[in-house]
């Protein structure tokens, strides 16, 4: 558009352009990122044709893959991983392993070369880490098993997605060694990369990051100088610039200040990501679109399918029920923005042309926008389909259900949520004679409870088929929770079940109270009224009655 001369303008007019965009996709519970390639369709080349600056857009571009993978080096944590045990190892390994594989098979059935094919297959196999954290934060199943499952198998897609750039970075890079000395070379800088950096951590980072932590403005712009700085020696040495970025974040991953840095740059991030997606999206060739359709839905629809289905089969093969496989599954079904940051990557190195750079987006975009709903819909979902996928499930799924442990004495009470409020309710109640059983959906608030000498199950309140595996027989159910659609859930799934104890569930307003009487709860708990040592008196209140 001849009338926009100025860059600023111009940035103005797609920074509109972007937040208008954005708006109707948060109307239709769409990711940003699926808004943000939308705008670069729409001002790209085939669109309005508003992109002049383009080198500018891939400057920003480019520093905004590089605070990202910065801030997933620094929010790495292996510890996670072992948390989870092996389960985060098996089910990230194995559906990077399945998703490839046959991604690379209906590739080549497909006509697509041996290269595209690699190129594809592997970026279906990477999910989405900023849009499983935000839909996960926001339906506050982040502490969830299924949620920590996702989040550990996420960590090791983000390692092998590291290891796969370097890779095609390597092959990418003309040179007049051989093979066996380009792959030694590699290795050789690789090697003095990290040897400068852990020596950096062991000497100066962490001392240089306490005397910048004095002016929070200071620190953040120290990360930011060495995320950035990182990425160019990486991309000087033969790299790329993610690679070095990821390492810079790792690097100060350790000290205190990771996570009061990474909170200042997730907004820089997303800004910058702005520019990634658009710059993306501009480069898509639209008429080419149509003949990437059908190629397009078949692979959305072995992303959307195929990615839950061996997830699902992994977790009941190490003992899960089938409803943490599914919620698990669910949240891999779709590709990440790591898949459409290597499609760039392989088309920049020559390796892919824009034909599959095109594929690629159409599949994220496909699979994004779809497995955005699922996720968000997964319980109900659920429900519907639940019967079907008892396939996927062993018949005692150890992993969750302590049957042994729950077999060997009579309980007097379950207690949902082991946290503060239900730590205090289940001491006073031992302290009179009460055996408690306990449930929490967060794994480490179980352990921490089992360390107490005390039984505990993991379990969601607002799961349909837990209690199936309850002991029924308890005289009463209490749930410290604070939040009225799930104990609104509770109390119809233990009627449903036939349960003839009594349901005392928490609330913190008179309004919610009533709503939960009306829905059937035999004892309201009001924490600013009722102190924990008072709870035993009135559950006896209620069996006298």
């Amino acid at each position: 558009m001849e009338f926009i001369s100025d860059s600023f303008f111009e940035f103005a007019a797609i920074l509109g352009i972007a937040a208008f965009v954005a708006m109707i996709g948060r109307f239709l519970h769409q990711p940003l990122i699926v808004s943000f390639i939308a705008v670069g369709l729409i001002v790209g080349p085939y669109g309005i044709d508003l992109l002049e600056s383009i080198d500018k857009i891939e400057l920003l571009s480019e520093m905004g893959i590089a605070i990202l993978l910065f801030v997933v080096g620094l929010k790495l944590d292996v510890t996670l991983i072992k948390s989870t045990g092996k389960v985060a190892l098996y089910s990230g390994l194995g559906q990077v392993l399945f998703t490839s594989v046959f991604g690379y098979m209906i590739c080549m059935a497909l006509g697509f070369e041996q290269v595209v094919s690699l190129y594809v297959a592997v970026a279906l196999t990477f999910s989405s880490t900023i849009i499983i954290v935000k839909l996960l934060s926001d339906k506050k199943e982040i502490q969830s098993l299924h949620g920590q499952i996702s989040i550990g198998f996420l960590i090791v897609q983000d390692i092998v997605v590291i290891i796969a750039m370097i890779v095609l970075s390597a092959m990418g890079t003309p040179s007049e060694y051989t093979l066996w000395e380009e792959v030694a070379l590699v290795v050789l800088k690789g090697v003095g990369m990290l040897a400068m950096v852990l020596l950096l951590m062991r000497y100066v980072l962490s001392k240089l990051t306490r005397i910048m932590a004095r002016t929070p403005e200071l620190l953040i712009l120290f990360a930011v100088t060495w995320a950035i700085s990182l990425a160019a020696l990486s991309d000087f040495l033969g790299f790329s610039k993610e690679v070095g970025a990821f390492l810079g974040g790792i690097s100060l991953s350790a000290t205190p200040y990771r996570e009061i840095i990474s909170g200042r740059l997730n907004s820089l991030r997303d800004f910058l990501l702005l520019f990634f997606f658009i710059h993306l999206g501009s480069q898509v060739n639209v008429p080419l679109l149509g003949e990437q359709l059908i190629p397009g839905l078949i692979l959305s629809a072995f992303v959307l399918l195929g990615n839950p289905i061996i997830v699902m089969v992994i977790l009941g093969l190490l003992g899960y029920r089938k409803r943490t496989g599914f919620l698990a599954g669910l949240n891999v079904a779709q590709i990440s923005e790591f898949s459409l940051i290597l499609a760039a990557l392989g088309m920049s190195l020559g390796q892919i042309d824009e034909e599959t750079l095109g594929l690629i987006t159409l599949v994220g975009l496909f699979t994004i926008s779809i497995s955005t709903y699922l996720i968000i819909y997964s319980h109900q979902i659920y429900e519907r389909i639940s019967p079907a996928l008892s396939v996927f499930e062993r018949k005692t799924p150890y992993k969750e259900i302590d049957v042994k442990e729950a077999g060997k004495q009579k309980f007097d009470v379950i207690i949902f949520g082991l946290g503060r409020y239900g730590n205090n309710i289940a001491r006073s109640l031992e302290e009179h004679g009460f055996k408690i059983f306990g449930v929490d959906f967060d794994p480490r608030a179980v352990e921490r409870w089992k360390r107490k000498g005390r039984v505990a199950q993991y379990g969601d309140a607002d799961d349909p088929e837990l209690p199936e595996i309850l002991p029924l027989d308890s005289q009463c159910v209490i749930s410290s929770l604070d939040n009225k659609e799930v104990n609104k859930a509770l109390i119809k799934y233990f009627k449903h079940a036939g349960y003839k104890g009594n349901i005392a569930v928490t609330s913190y307003t008179g309004r919610t109270a009533k709503e939960l009487e009306k829905a059937g709860a035999d004892l309201i708990l009001l924490p600013f009224v009722d102190a924990a040592e008072n709870i035993p008196e009135k559950l006896r209140s209620l069996k006298k009655e």
